[in-house]
């Protein structure tokens, strides 16, 4: 049993860079349009690649939240992870100084962190010799530092780690910190999921194990279709999400606005494959089911799932029989959506930039679409929001995320009330 008083916890900052949006509004705003941020690949050459296509974030510039020397010595993972972080504790409106530092904490997660910067760094290692390599690689590679960058920036001073759990890293992430702030290791965190894997070396690789879609290089905009039957793969993507997370006395002893109130979190692992879930969902229902006995919820006070919907052959019927595993009969009366469809699978970044599309649907009363559902696949039988956002209210919402290595986390979001 715990010694420790369970602290309310509330969500007072968001922070989003994504393929359809720089900003939370205009990723929120995107999402609502069922607006697709898929398209072919610039930030390399992929004419050799099978697959051709990606999410990637537009118009982002580091110098807009940092100094362009610091911005340098930073992989893009870690400029997203800054400015992002940057953008949730100025919406929080939250003073980070002398007197509350030592308790604000950073946990970032990311499923495979500097990739670029170690192609980059190799390339010069074969061609221009050992001694030509940066001194900065390794601090600009190793995956903690988009959480040790942000604290630095910031002056947080608390807890501070990083999750690396594949693709839901960015919600494990979420849900560590959740931990600590309930257990009362920190009045606030800030906390979410960094990636920037839009490189050669990572689209090889995951094609080389059949992960991506390679069907629609010339349709970008339809590759991603979660729940499909015709769906052939997911659509790496780019982008962070970043959340503030308080106490709730520390929260209204300083005058906050409250988007939603964190309350439940579950995670379990597989034990199954290094890349396929197991079949039927056990684990992810286990997940949801823990996540709601932790948060204190029934089955039937679900709204709204976002869903970790990837858009591959073994995800979308998994994780509706998981669903329907957890909640029985009430899965039927629950919309579920996928944004996937939309912004492409950021890998340990999803988490992040999807608690946020969660949090956002119990604050504004919308829930976005899955797009691109043309011809659902008679496995996926649950109401996925097709095609278009609904306007409806939504008090309880969950948010998935599963990762390779049977990796499986079920955060829980609620609307504030007093």
């Amino acid at each position: 049993m715990t010694n420790f008083e369970l602290k309310r916890v509330v969500v007072t900052g968001l922070g989003a860079i994504t393929p359809i949006g720089n900003t939370v509004s205009d990723y929120w705003e995107s999402l609502l349009a069922g607006r697709s941020g898929i398209g072919p690949i610039t930030l390399f050459d992929a004419s050799r690649h099978d697959c051709r296509i990606a999410g990637e974030v537009k118009g982002f510039d580091p110098v807009d939240y940092m100094d362009r020397k610091e911005s340098k010595r930073m992989d893009r993972f870690a400029q997203f992870a800054v400015a992002a972080s940057k953008q949730a504790v100025k919406d929080a409106n939250l003073v980070i100084d002398g007197s509350n530092a030592a308790q604000i904490g950073v946990t970032i997660g990311t499923g495979i962190g500097g990739l670029k910067v170690l192609e980059d760094q190799q390339e010069i290692n074969l061609t221009r010799g050992p001694d030509r390599c940066s001194p900065f690689m390794i601090p600009m590679m190793i995956a903690n530092m988009a959480a040790g960058l942000t604290a630095i920036q910031l002056g947080a001073k608390g807890p501070n780690s990083c999750a690396v759990t594949a693709c839901a890293a960015g919600s494990n992430a979420i849900g560590d910190a959740f931990r600590l702030v309930q257990r009362g290791y920190a009045s606030a965190m800030i906390c979410g999921g960094t990636e920037a894997a839009v490189t050669s070396l990572s689209v090889a690789g995951f094609a080389a194990c059949k992960a991506l879609s390679l069907s629609r290089n010339d349709d970008p905009l339809h590759a991603s279709r979660p729940f499909d039957r015709d769906r052939d793969g997911f659509v790496l993507g780019e982008g962070v999400g970043v959340l503030v997370l308080e106490e709730l006395e520390f929260a209204l002893g300083r005058g906050a606005k409250i988007y939603a109130e964190i309350v439940g979190y579950g995670l379990t692992c597989d034990a199954y494959h290094m890349t396929s879930p197991v079949p039927g969902g056990e684990g992810a229902a286990r997940a949801i089911e823990l996540c709601l006995k932790d948060a204190g919820l029934t089955p039937d006070r679900v709204t709204y799932i976002n869903a970790h919907g990837t858009s591959t052959g073994a995800n979308d019927p998994t994780e509706t029989a998981a669903i329907k595993h957890a909640l029985g009969n009430n899965a039927y009366q629950v919309a579920v959506s996928s944004t996937k469809s939309m912004t492409g699978h950021l890998l340990g970044g999803s988490g992040g930039i999807e608690a946020v599309a969660t949090v956002k649907a119990i604050a504004d009363s919308q829930i976005p679409p899955t797009i691109n559902l043309d011809n659902p696949d008679p496995e996926c039988d649950l109401d996925y929001v097709p095609h278009r956002s609904r306007a409806q209210a939504v008090d309880v919402a969950l948010s998935n995320s599963f990762g390779f290595g049977g990796h499986n986390v079920t955060l829980a979001f609620k609307k504030y009330v007093e």
